[in-house]
């Protein structure tokens, strides 16, 4: 009874949402407390919300420290580089910004952390993706789907939940599967180019002049100023957060801008301040010095003290970010009550427990294909820890009896997690919609699909070289 409830709770929260029939803040807090009602434990919602909030609580913590530091970074100009030399490979051609999107969305993610790889690729991408009248869901499909590919490095969790789950080595189940892995994310990138063709069919191919023409008034002027359009000047050419701009020199050649040049919090003495305090915050991460959301507090602290001394700018940067901190810890403790209510009930464990009696004995020797296939399903249906600490150790076991080793279940685990990236219990999808102003709903309809062949590619390219 439990198993079936718990599908119809999950496919009830996404009906909803993906028909706009409610919020997903809304959805994320009435559905699961009316299944709670329906299953006889009403009376123990308020244990399972407060149990679930007390695990998000260091994820949410994360994330509000974390928009305020990437946000203050970007305000100060430490990503401009970066996003200028993109923004110069996309020019005005839509198949290039969105192959543009991939690729730089792919390059943040080597931080291990989806949510600041959303948030330094939305406010670089954002406003080109506006200037030109382009599809925003086609943005967030890209940027999920390729941070989830990378999201398999051994620092970004789920590889090493498997190693942690089966007690193997982390780094002999990613290093065989760097190959695999890059063939997905070629998948990416093919994707893009799909994508960006549509795009480009669309709307046309622009020159950067004719992109300039469509809408010379309105730039986005800063960063992290939320949806603030100002009129500019006609001439003065000076684009905002991605959009393009003219470069009026000697040789009259047009130059794309990055973030608005001239805007008051750049701090250009500090930028190497910035960029080691920066890659010391990643390498800490990285090395597990201190929790994450302790890093990102004092990381926050310091980036706002040392760029902006004065009381008065370190409030305005704060609420300039602030919109942004509220969706998404609000989303994130939503969040909560729904995976409360999932685990505190049990559901979760009776549906893991009903897809693993429901592989035939026949599949046994298969296990390790097996367990990527059902890994697209279970990493969107439930948490990585859910997954990877309550699932995968039965998987690994029915395996074992049939001659598979740990290893193979491992590597095959983390196929798919390009389509769990784009999971509503992922916190970090909500900083991704919500900063490209994009409905969830719109988001899950576009993108799973094309997430879920890119985990496909992944595994059959895994099974050809011989790794599951």
């Amino acid at each position: 009874m439990l198993t079936i409830l718990g599908f119809v709770m999950i496919a009830t929260f996404l009906v909803l949402i993906m028909t706009k029939k409610m919020s997903p803040i809304a959805a994320l807090v009435l559905i699961p407390a009316l299944f709670c009602v329906a299953v006889g434990q009403g009376a123990k919602l308020g244990d399972y919300v407060i149990e679930g909030v007390g695990t998000l609580a260091p994820t949410a913590a994360m994330l509000m420290f974390a928009i305020v530091y990437f946000g203050v970074m970007i305000d100060v100009g430490l990503f401009d580089p970066i996003v200028r030399a993109i923004l110069r490979f996309c020019k005005a051609d839509p198949m290039r910004i969105v192959i543009g999107t991939a690729l730089l969305a792919a390059i943040v993610s080597l931080d291990g952390d989806g949510s600041t790889t959303f948030m330094i690729t939305v406010s670089a991408m954002y406003p080109l993706y506006k200037r030109l009248k382009m599809s925003l869901v086609v943005m967030t499909c890209v940027a999920a789907t390729a941070n989830g590919v990378m999201n398999t490095l051994p620092w970004g969790g789920p590889t090493a939940r498997a190693a942690t789950a089966l007690k193997v080595d982390a780094a002999d189940i990613f290093v065989p599967m760097i190959p695999a892995l890059a063939v997905g994310l070629l998948a990416v990138i093919l994707l893009a180019c799909v994508l960006g063709r549509r795009e480009r069919k669309r709307l046309g191919m622009l020159t950067l002049d004719e992109a300039l023409v469509t809408e010379p008034e309105t730039v986005l002027v800063g960063a992290g100023g939320g949806d603030r359009l100002t009129k500019a000047p006609e001439g003065t050419g000076t684009g905002g957060a991605g959009s393009a701009g003219v470069s009026q020199g000697g040789d009259e050649e047009h130059e794309l801008k990055g973030l608005d040049p001239d805007r008051p919090t750049l701090r250009p003495k500090l930028y190497w301040f910035n960029a080691g305090l920066t890659v010391a915050l990643l390498a800490a991460m990285i090395l597990e010095l201190m929790p994450i959301p302790v890093l990102f507090l004092i990381g926050a602290a310091l980036a706002l003290t040392v760029n902006f001394p004065r009381m008065t700018d370190q409030r305005a940067r704060i609420a300039a970010h602030a919109d942004n901190v509220l969706n998404v810890s609000g989303m994130v403790f939503a969040a909560a009550v729904f995976t409360g209510v999932l685990t505190g009930t049990g559901m979760v464990e009776h549906m893991a427990d009903w897809l693993v009696g429901a592989i035939p004995d026949g599949m046994g020797p298969h296990m390790a294909v097996v367990t990527g296939v059902l890994s697209l399903p279970l990493t969107y249906f439930m948490s990585n820890d859910g997954f990877y600490f309550g699932v995968l150790p039965v998987l690994a076991e029915a395996g074992a009896a049939h001659g598979v080793s740990h290893l193979e279940i491992a590597r095959a685990s983390i196929v798919g997690q390009p389509l769990h990236m784009s999971s509503p219990l992922v916190p970090a999808v909500y900083v991704l919609v919500g900063m490209a102003k994009v409905e969830f709903g719109d988001h899950t309809r576009f993108t799973v699909k094309w997430a879920v062949l890119t985990s496909l590619v992944v595994l059959g390219a895994a099974i050809l070289f011989g790794l599951v």
